[in-house]
């Protein structure tokens, strides 16, 4: 693993809304150059993967238009590391279980993102990746998982070219059939947290903090409104570093830190 450090860019109403949703994606952020040179490696190698080449860390792991998110939910020094490579050709009838990858966690705590990129543009027709937002904060054993078909409020990360998107390592996804032909790519990779969680991003001294209780209305994907909303308060205050001031609601009324 190797390690990086920048400047966190996300704002506090950014972070809250990476912990409603559990993800967020960052469409076309990769130069075409080097889409079209990760592609030919992969189709030279076998699926391969140039993750130990500078071009390619430069430009997909320490992408300037995204690591400075990855710096502020994984805080200074964060690791990286390449995982693999979801290639596939379509078209295919193909649909895969939701699951959360092995070693997920059930709770507040966010050590690591589950990354991928589309090194070539991904329509509905070649099958993206499909995530639950807000799937993060539920609780669900694995063997329970898989048998669930469509869940309303399922996004699929159809998304052009360059396209990164960065997940709670813990949340729901699956592959989907496709209808296209052609040669897939999905590039999957880790962040991974190496210091104490700090609220040490761009914060706002006139953000409401209350709002860590009550953010603006989000969809809840068939979750109770206060449960979700909870949820989403208990890892902004874990990501702050203040997790043990966590109270939820007492005697009804929330309580806030300052």
């Amino acid at each position: 693993m190797r390690t990086h450090d920048c400047e966190a860019t996300l704002t506090d109403a950014e972070v809250m809304e990476f912990c409603q949703n559990g993800f967020s994606m960052h469409k076309a952020v990769v130069p075409d150059e080097i889409n079209r040179r990760v592609f030919e490696y992969a189709d030279e190698h076998d699926g391969g993967v140039p993750a130990d080449e500078d071009w390619y860390i430069e430009n997909v792991f320490l992408n300037e238009h995204v690591v400075g998110a990855v710096r502020t939910l994984m805080g200074a020094n964060f690791a990286y590391k390449h995982c693999c490579n979801h290639r596939v050709e379509c078209p295919h009838d193909d649909i895969g279980g939701w699951h959360r990858d092995g070693g997920s966690i059930y709770g507040p705590k966010l050590d690591c993102l589950q990354v991928f990129y589309y090194p070539q543009e991904t329509p509905i027709e070649l099958g993206p990746t499909e995530v639950v937002p807000g799937s993060h904060q539920f609780f669900a054993l694995q063997v329970r998982m898989a048998h669930y078909g469509k869940i309303r409020g399922a996004v699929a990360t159809a998304a052009p070219a360059g396209t990164i998107f960065i997940t709670a390592y813990h949340i729901w996804h699956r592959r989907t059939s496709a209808s296209g032909s052609g040669t897939r790519n999905l590039l999957k990779y880790w962040y991974m947290r190496q210091t104490p969680p700090k609220r040490d991003w761009r914060t706002d001294p006139n953000y409401d903090l209350k709002s860590t209780y009550h953010p603006p209305a989000v969809h809840t994907y068939g979750r109770e409104g206060h449960r979700a909303r909870n949820d989403a308060a208990e890892m902004f205050y874990w990501l702050s570093g203040k997790h043990e001031d966590y109270q939820g609601f007492t005697n009804s009324l929330p309580v806030y830190f300052a």
